[in-house]
């Protein structure tokens, strides 16, 4: 194992309203040129591995830079405390969340991919639910968070059935209220990700009745607040390694990867194991593909009349390592 076997951080998990800068606690909002604070959701796998171990404190201690950590319930919250400078530095999230945080004129660079896990998201119906095709989700509730991956994953899905977002009643709710909609009727469908996936799956019964195939890739985006990236580079390239490191663990380290992180994000063992399997956590470069499809993504949102105006992907930058 190439990380010291450290204790994780406390408990402590601080939730963050990104509405605005004045609803910060003051101990996010204050931040000087020797601390980089890193924002994380549940999924961020990698970013919680290095977390529970200490492993950037390490790092980024020959830099002479702290670090902070910061939880999130989902990617579109995660990226609008960056754009309004309450983190540097955002962990992974869905494909289809920059192209949100660009349209509210968000200050991105794009840092680096994990290469695609299509699997790793899906449409669900309870187990006992009449509905076998998506076609069916018409004129029903479907829950989902909104400038999410899986929202993506809906509007495509959607329309190779012949729909539109229209067709649907739209439940924009976070993970954990989801999954109680789910669980007690409220929705007729839920679209997510895992580990939530894998958790619904196997405590509920929950069915797929679609995960992302050819439809949607779901690659997994980090990023930076723009005058950070400009101003400290080297940052980034030690997180980057660390990141390829950390993936390259889990990979080859199944059963201990499992074992260390279910108690960490509190699911069991085999839960996680079942999303692990899902995802690639291949930590790379961004490429002229990825920002591609990026384009796509925007373009889709942008026709469905979700975003307000056309983003150019091109427009933003990226850092890579040298």
């Amino acid at each position: 194992m190439p990380y010291p076997d450290l204790p994780g951080d406390p408990s402590r998990r601080l939730m963050l309203a990104a509405a605005a800068a004045s609803l910060l606690p003051a101990a996010v909002r204050a931040a000087d040129a020797d601390t980089v604070r890193i924002g994380f959701q549940k999924s961020s796998t990698l970013m919680i591995f290095l977390k529970s171990r200490g492993v950037l404190e390490q790092a980024l201690a020959a830099l002479k830079v702290r670090v902070t950590w910061h939880e999130f319930t989902s990617g579109l919250p995660l990226l609008e405390a960056l754009n309004i400078g309450a983190i540097e530095l955002s962990a992974d999230v869905a494909d289809a969340v920059p192209p949100f945080a660009l349209a509210a004129g968000a200050k991105l660079t794009y840092c680096a991919i994990e290469t695609p896990s299509p699997q790793a998201q899906a449409i669900v119906v309870p187990k006992d639910s009449p509905i076998t095709d998506v076609a069916q989700l018409k004129g029903r509730k479907v829950a989902f968070a909104k400038g999410a991956g899986a929202h993506y994953l809906l509007l495509e899905a959607l329309a190779k059935a012949g729909l539109s977002i229209g067709d649907i009643e739209p439940a924009y709710l976070s993970p954990a209220d989801a999954r109680a909609a789910f669980e007690n009727g409220s929705v007729a469908a839920w679209v997510i990700w895992d580990p939530f996936l894998a958790a619904v799956q196997r405590q509920a019964g929950a069915r797929i009745l679609l995960d992302g195939g050819s439809l949607s890739s779901y690659r997994r985006f980090y990023l930076a607040a723009t005058p950070y990236a400009q101003r400290r580079p080297d940052v980034l390239g030690a997180v980057f390694a660390e990141l390829q490191r950390a993936g390259e663990w889990i990979r080859k380290n199944p059963g201990p990867a499992a074992e260390w992180h279910a108690p960490v994000i509190g699911l069991d063992a085999a839960t996680v194991t079942a999303a692990n399997q899902r995802r690639s956590y291949k930590v790379q470069a961004v490429d002229a593909e990825a920002l591609a499809e990026q384009q796509r993504i925007a373009d889709a949102f942008t026709q469905a009349h979700i975003l307000p105006r056309r983003i150019v992907i091109a427009d933003s930058p990226v850092w890579r390592p040298s």
